[in-house]
């Protein structure tokens, strides 16, 4: 039976571009011994959950609430795109270049 490919998402494929480039023997071990697509995935998830877990700690450190958000969007949505950003560099650092 064919084994189901899963999906790798935009953390997996940054990776998988780094592995290319700077990881080549792990790239081709995973790639000949065909686990490179479940890897790949299994980094994905755990990069989008570090990801979540990552703004709701942010935010609740700097006090972005949906309160804020109701009172003052335009500054809540800035608050936000900051903590996603310091997030996405974190996972970028713990998990991705490396």
């Amino acid at each position: 039976a064919e084994k189901e490919e899963r999906h790798i998402g935009i953390w997996g494929q940054r990776h998988l571009r780094y592995l290319k480039q700077h990881r080549k023997v792990l790239y081709s071990e995973l790639l000949t011994s065909g686990k490179l697509n479940d890897y790949l995935a299994d980094l994905n998830e755990q990069a989008e959950a570090m990801f979540s877990q990552l703004v709701k700690l942010l935010a609740e450190k700097e006090g972005v609430t949906e309160v804020l958000k109701a009172e003052n969007q335009m500054l809540w949505v800035q608050k936000m795109n900051n903590l996603q950003n310091a997030a996405m560099e974190i996972v970028s650092n713990e998990l991705i270049y490396r």
